[in-house]
């Protein structure tokens, strides 16, 4: 098993804290595995295996539908005397009103309990109600490339050939463990996105209209990256001769993201300080999901850069935003607490160096700016804005 340091320091961090840790993030993105680790960890600690109740909810490992009450009763009988008990319980959400059992299990036992789970109801209305104060989110992504290159550590492959790897194949850890080739690894993806969109939204949601449905995922896998419009997929969609309605449209966006297949970038104002309401841009959360659905195609390249970009700076802890200043754009405004960090996205410098650099500029704080490449002139900076090429951004300690 390779760890994932960045989620065990966490979990370390808050153990024995008397909250609710939820990882939650799309299917397969490796939260199974963390809670696998969790469990070696505690075990290295000293607690003893049978104060470790690892108990999983997939429809695979459970033989009919569990109730809440159950769900409470089986792990509570586990429970033999009073001391702390660990508790690790893996995709959560296909239990109705888990959150009851948990929140009993908090309330009335000395427990440390983890939860993992791939749709956002784990971040509804009903958690808000019992376990109110009591739990904390952690967005589980796919690899970033650092941890891709610890799983690819033994096959002796220089790291600007796994930059490329990583680029075009995701950061799936089912793909990175493997030696798969481009084609093999898009079809592991594709019944990756099969599983979510069967599981978590047209079975969930009783999607009627399966390839109306998925003609608006195709159109939001086209458009990643570029800002959001729902009138302007009905308008695409009436110009193919089908018809849908804007509320369906949201309908389905909102969807897509509980299942954390998308994930939201809102527009930031950086004159007037706020953030708008309009234009939002959508990232995928793992790239290999755009060529698993559409093919893998070099021009898409520049897209997906942002794209990886973005999640690199989600891993961080910043909340991330598209930057509005005048007419301009700037691709990313990462803040965290007190820091700020801006950020442009180009694949080649000389065609779009000036641009990128000149709109960084224009911003009037000492915050620090990026040009990110792919391009191998990447080095220095021009009056204070560093250019730095992909994976000396995705390797850096800090930024």
């Amino acid at each position: 098993m390779i760890i994932r340091p960045h989620y065990m320091k966490m979990l370390k961090t808050y153990r024995d804290v008397p909250l609710v840790k939820i990882l939650a993030g799309v299917r397969r993105c490796g939260k199974s595995t963390i809670l696998e680790m969790l469990r070696d960890d505690l075990k290295n600690d000293g607690v003893p295996d049978d104060h470790i109740i690892l108990e999983r909810y997939t429809s695979e490992d459970m033989d009919e539908d569990l109730t809440n009450k159950e769900m409470y009763s089986s792990i509570k009988d586990k429970m033999i005397d009073e001391d702390k008990y660990y508790i690790l319980l893996d995709e959560v959400q296909e239990v109705d009103g888990w959150e009851k059992a948990v929140n009993s299990l908090l309330e009335n036992t000395n427990t440390d309990i983890y939860v993992t789970g791939s749709n956002s109801k784990l971040m509804s209305s009903e958690i808000s109600t019992y376990l109110t104060g009591r739990y904390i989110s952690i967005p589980v992504f796919t690899l970033s490339f650092a941890e891709y290159l610890d799983f690819k550590k033994t096959s002796g492959t220089p790291a600007k050939e796994l930059l490329n790897e990583y680029i075009r194949t995701g950061g799936f850890p089912i793909v990175a463990l493997g030696n798969f080739d481009d084609r093999s690894a898009y079809q592991i993806v594709e019944g990756i996105y099969t599983s979510v969109i069967t599981n978590d939204i047209t079975r969930r949601h009783n999607v009627t209209n399966f390839d109306l449905f998925n003609r608006v995922v195709k159109y939001v896998v086209e458009n990643v990256g570029k800002p959001f419009s729902a009138n302007a997929i009905v308008k695409f969609l009436k110009g193919e001769g089908r018809s849908l309605s804007v509320e369906a449209v949201y309908n389905y966006i909102e969807w897509l993201e509980k299942a954390f297949v998308i994930y939201r970038c809102q527009r930031y104002d950086l004159q007037g300080k706020s953030v708008l309401k309009t234009q939002d841009k959508f990232y995928l959360a793992d790239a290999s999901l755009k060529y698993c659905i559409m093919g893998f195609n070099s021009k898409s390249i520049a897209s997906m850069l942002e794209n990886i970009v973005y999640f690199e700076l989600m891993r961080r802890g910043y909340e991330v935003y598209i930057g509005k200043l005048n007419t301009r754009e700037i691709d990313f405004v990462a803040v965290q607490r007190d820091e700020r960090v801006y950020v442009q996205v180009c694949r080649n410098l000389p065609e779009d160096s000036d641009r990128e650099i000149g709109n960084l500029l224009d911003i009037k704080d000492h915050y620090p700016k990026y040009v990110v490449t792919l391009d191998e002139l990447a080095g220095g900076n021009v009056n204070g804005v560093k250019i730095v090429h992909l994976s000396d951004f995705l390797l850096s300690d800090r930024l």
